[in-house]
């Protein structure tokens, strides 16, 4: 399946924000990407414009294509609660995102790699579509022979956010998705509203 695989920090000048975490290059010109990005002037975003760019954003940060990315709107829209609030949290129980926020792998792309290589198992059975979505109770672990890899070794060592949704044991190198989480425990800069009324029009 096609990804981008471009520059990131022209991605994040883009929008405006580091979305693939703390970089030097962003921070040395945060501001839009080529020749005229500095002093250009930008005429004001349309409504739809606002809309659009914050659902690319969104897609950029955590990886996912248009077909996916609709599929798990519409499976949002069928549950019951906020949409907004129930897309992301269906983004993050992503088994690639989760794989990355365990700490197992140092970026989504990774994970999506370690994931689609047979590195991850789920339940103890080897799980390799980086968009399966997991369900509350389920068992993330590396896989037995994958665990002296340096990638995930490394990671895994320099790893020190932890997330209140993932428990997560050093010893056994397995996590576990505790529950959805809420929306002010998501980090991610994202105003999900905007995407809702995108896809209501």
């Amino acid at each position: 399946m096609a990804r981008y695989t471009g520059p990131k920090t022209k991605i994040a000048r883009k929008f405006h924000d580091p979305i693939y975490g703390a970089d030097k290059s962003y921070e040395r010109k945060p501001y839009a990407p080529g020749m005229h990005g500095q002093n250009r002037r930008r005429g004001k975003l349309s409504e739809y414009g606002v809309q659009l760019q914050e659902k690319q954003k969104a897609k950029y940060t955590y990886g996912i294509l248009e077909r996916q990315f609709r599929k798990l709107y519409a499976e949002a829209s069928r549950r019951g609660g906020i949409t907004g609030e129930v897309l992301l949290q269906l983004i993050e129980a992503r088994l690639d995102n989760v794989v990355y926020r365990l700490g197992i792998a140092q970026s989504r792309a990774q994970a999506r790699q370690l994931v689609s290589h047979r590195h991850i198992t789920v339940n103890g059975e080897v799980v390799n579509v980086p968009s399966f979505l997991l369900k509350e109770g389920d068992v993330v672990a590396v896989r037995e022979r994958s665990k002296s890899l340096e990638v995930i070794v490394n990671s895994v060592a320099s790893h020190a956010n932890r997330y209140s949704w993932l428990e997560w044991d050093n010893a056994s190198m397995q996590g576990k998705f505790m529950n959805y989480p809420q929306r002010a425990d998501i980090p991610e800069n994202i105003n999900e509203q905007l995407i809702v009324e995108l896809y209501s029009k």
